[in-house]
């Protein structure tokens, strides 16, 4: 797949980088193509970027607060790892940008900084910027300015912030105003990276605040923030602190290239996706904390493989823009809180280019990610996820059993004591709630999709046909190949919560799903697989116990009814929708279907497939045998392997 012409890319290097072709030349091309095309949404001061595209709840002010805030990091890794060698104008915009934005009467001044505002996020963004490029822009400010950004600053003294990741925008930002000489409070600093340590669940794994928030944010801002926080501190100027954050981070990163497709693509999992390229954070981060586990070759393969993937379908687009979206603009990728500048976090996917060019990440030879090598298996039990990677089709997925973005849950003693287990639990985010994710496919998730509760569920069919939510998820296993949680289904006019516990069973490209299900009388039980999707309607194709769906390029999702579905003729189909899926405008889910069913508890067992092969399910029926007595499911595969779900 070709690079758009429009990036004005070098000539790829197959020797240095014989996987992607990308040198450092790549990613300073691509950054100052990302710069130059803000310039005609600066407003005339540039203290603000006003970029087209939908705006956030937070208005156009803070929108255009964004926009420089966010590019700022951008143009901060460029200009320090660049010695400060770069176009004059470049550092002169932002240097004016500054000037601007603090001075209440230029027309264009930045909103103050208020407890939970969006400006906090904006401001920890500046503070690292100004931090990177302090000889070429802070240490040249008038002081006039200087004494106004630092007063800009000062809103976060002693301010409230959300309690996640935003304490780490305050501990950044107060640190600057410490290394500037500034009035600051030490305690704010302290108080938010205690807070985190309440976060930490091991294995280099944060929550993103109370409950089980597992997504990118542990990378781009658990694992990040306190290491630049480091940067600003200085030497000695930690407590200390920082090897613990060392360490973990190095923890985090054993496991993180295992998300990355062989293509480059992340798995598409959790909020704030249009971020995209900003998934490289921690990565860039372990290497210049010099505390990664992984050889240099492979930081700078996973890297540009994954800037490539994105700048091969279109992003930036010919405008040189990030839109609000994946691939294409996809508002369902987003956020209420997303504005059109959001997509610029993902300037931290640049923090590379703030390690010399004579470093080994840019000068060792490319090295193949894991996925390229063999087929893995990867047992995550922090967050409750197995990632399996597929060498031949280089795909990796996601098997979520313990993901949910939900509040806490009552504790154990109180569902003994007749606790609602899914009491305050939120809505079932399509990003958080499905049982399986991939490097390949997205969910469903525009609020019109028909199909929306079809992908990646099981649910409890009402009469009416409307589906039970799948919203608290409580872990139960997560180890070598196996995975199960269970959770809470609830039907309209049924006071009674049903419980829904289910085990992932891994075996090469496939997952075995084994169902205990709790129902009344009359209810249908209803299970999808992987959405596939395309620019072009993908072919579809059933029997009575299996469906499939494989898009013009070949990509294959088929889920196989093994045990207990007993539908009938209506017991299989392939569900279609139009402008739901972030990967292609007509995308396609199997499904399987349960006869009615009789009350009490039932077992249900599908095999669930996506792949790049051809896919045979009248075959895959014969590959896995499955025994049920009462309670035990024993599942026994063609090699003679056998598991106890």
């Amino acid at each position: 797949m070709a690079v758009a012409p429009h990036l004005h890319l070098p000539p790829t290097d197959r020797v240095l980088s014989s996987r992607t072709g990308w040198t450092r030349a790549h990613w300073e091309a691509t950054a100052d193509r990302m710069l130059e095309a803000l310039t005609p949404y600066a407003t005339p001061g540039f203290a603000q970027y006003r970029l087209p595209g939908r705006g956030s709840w937070s208005g156009v002010v803070s929108d255009g607060l964004e926009g420089f805030a966010r590019s700022f990091l951008l143009a901060a890794c460029r200009i320090a790892g660049a010695g400060g060698a770069v176009d004059p104008a470049l550092t002169e915009r932002y240097a004016a940008g500054l000037a601007a934005g603090t001075d209440a009467a230029s027309g264009e001044a930045w909103p103050r900084l208020t407890d939970c505002s969006q400006q906090m996020v904006e401001a920890a963004s500046i503070a690292v910027a100004l931090h990177e490029t302090r000889p070429w822009i802070w240490d040249r400010l008038d002081a006039r300015v200087q004494e106004r950004v630092v007063d800009w600053f000062s809103g976060f003294v002693g301010g409230r912030t959300w309690d996640n990741n935003w304490r780490l925008f305050q501990v950044v930002s107060e640190q600057f105003l410490a290394s500037v000489g500034a009035p600051y409070s030490a305690s704010d600093i302290e108080e938010g990276l205690d807070r985190i340590e309440d976060w930490y669940v091991g294995d280099g794994w944060y929550t993103d605040g109370d409950g089980r928030n597992f997504d990118y944010y542990i990378g781009w801002a658990m694992h990040l923030y306190p290491l630049l926080w480091a940067r600003i501190a200085g030497p000695g100027g930690d407590g200390g602190r920082s090897a613990v954050h060392r360490r973990r981070l190095s923890r985090f990163l054993e496991d993180y290239p295992y998300f990355f497709g062989a293509d480059g693509a992340p798995v598409h999992q959790g909020r704030s996706l249009t971020y995209r390229f900003a998934a490289l954070a921690p990565v860039w981060m372990g290497a210049l904390a010099d505390c990664t586990p992984l050889a240099p070759g492979l930081t700078r393969r996973l890297a540009s493989g994954t800037l490539r993937h994105f700048a091969e379908r279109g992003v930036p687009d010919e405008r040189g823009l990030l839109t609000l979206g994946w691939y294409d603009t996809f508002l369902p990728s987003t956020q209420p809180y997303s504005g059109p500048a959001s997509p610029y976090w993902a300037s931290k996917g640049f923090l590379g280019l703030l390690l010399p060019p004579d470093h080994e990440v840019w000068t060792a030879r490319e090295l193949p990610l894991p996925v390229e090598e063999s087929d893995t298996y990867t047992a995550l039990p922090a967050p409750g996820w197995l990632l399996h990677g597929t060498r031949h089709d280089g795909i990796v997925r996601l098997v979520n059993h313990g993901s949910d973005h939900n509040p806490p849950a009552p504790d154990s003693a109180d569902i003994e004591a007749g606790a609602d287990p899914d009491l305050g639990a939120g809505e079932d985010d399509p990003h958080y709630a499905k049982f399986a994710y991939s490097t390949a496919t997205a969910p469903e998730s525009a609020p019109h999709a028909t199909v929306r509760d079809v992908d990646g569920h099981l649910a409890l069919l009402a009469p009416d046909g409307t589906p039970s939510r799948r919203r608290r998820i409580h872990p139960l296993r997560c180890e070598d190949r196996v995975a199960s949680s269970w959770s809470a289904a609830r039907l309209p006019g049924d006071e009674r919560a049903y419980r829904i516990e289910t085990t992932s069973v891994l075996h090469g490209p496939w997952e075995i799903r084994v169902h205990r299900v709790e129902a009344p009388e009359g209810a249908v039980v209803r299970e999808g697989g992987h959405a596939v999707a395309h620019a072009q309607s993908p072919f579809a194709s059933s029997a009575p116990d299996w469906a499939l769906a494989r898009t013009a390029d070949g990509l294959s999702s088929a889920l196989v009814a093994l045990y207990g579905w007993d539908g009938g003729v209506d017991g299989a189909a392939v569900a279609r929708d139009v402008e739901s899926n972030a990967y292609g405008p007509h995308s396609a889910v199997p499904y399987l279907r349960s006869a009615p069913h009789a009350g009490g508890r039932s077992v249900h067992v599908s095999l669930v497939v996506l792949s790049r092969d051809s896919i045979h399910p009248e075959a895959l029926r014969t590959a896995v045998r499955v025994r049920v007595d009462g309670d035990a499911v024993v599942l026994t595969f063609l090699d003679g392997r056998t598991v106890e779900a």
